[in-house]
């Protein structure tokens, strides 16, 4: 798959399930559950605390790879420097997102032609992110900075793709593609682990069939 071919899956579906610390068999049977409720975008992200999270992040992309073969579109998240960028590459990854701007990792993610989505948060940075090259910016934390925020900040800035994340709703969902935005990374409505851990695992397919039908309403 070429790096526009990702760009326009991502920008068509619109959603970007989030996933932090779930691995395994616990990963694959969240990811059968959102792909039947209409989820074909996954981030699996790397944790810094975890001095073997190359190894972990590698085995899960790998996993999915080989159990969708190409119909769930796999990224990793919280890339934080150039190595972390290889290690995506070779589990199959397709698009690389981090918390931050890093002019390194995108530069790094053009090279290995992957789609890059460096966070930012001020015009400063999301500037920067869009002339070092980055596909889409992820406006992070929006959920935080509020819903007038990235309004304000999309009005004179709107020549690139945002995907906002942190706080994703199904309510502040629709607002940000009423605005212009390219789409969201969603976590915690989708990956809630009270659900998980009472094996509920038909509602979260019946949330992603519901976010899926927003994200259709603006295709």
């Amino acid at each position: 798959m070429s790096r526009s071919d990702t760009i326009q899956k991502i920008e068509k579906n619109k959603i970007i399930v989030i996933t932090r610390g779930i691995y395994g068999e616990e990963l694959l049977r969240l990811s059968e559950a959102l792909y039947e409720g209409g989820i074909r975008a996954f981030e699996i992200t790397y944790d810094p605390a975890d001095p073997n999270t190359l190894d972990t992040i590698k085995k899960n992309v790998e996993a999915l790879d080989a159990k969708f073969q190409g119909k769930l579109l796999l990224g990793v998240g919280t890339v934080l420097n150039r190595e972390q960028v290889r290690n995506a590459k070779e589990a199959g990854a397709k698009f690389i997102v981090s918390p931050n701007f890093s002019r390194a990792v995108v530069e790094e993610t053009l090279e290995q032609e992957l789609v890059s989505m460096p966070g930012a948060m001020t015009p400063t940075e999301i500037c920067e992110a869009d002339e070092a090259g980055a596909d889409f910016i992820k406006l992070f934390p929006a959920g935080t900075l509020g819903l007038k925020y990235c309004k304000d900040i999309y009005a004179p800035l709107h020549h690139v793709k945002y995907i906002a994340t942190v706080g994703v709703t199904e309510e502040t969902f629709r607002q940000y593609l009423e605005i212009g935005f390219a789409g969201a990374g969603i976590s915690s409505m989708l990956v809630d682990k009270k659900l998980r851990a009472e094996g509920n695992y038909a509602e979260l397919t019946e949330r992603a069939r519901r976010f899926t039908a927003i994200a259709e309403a603006f295709s």
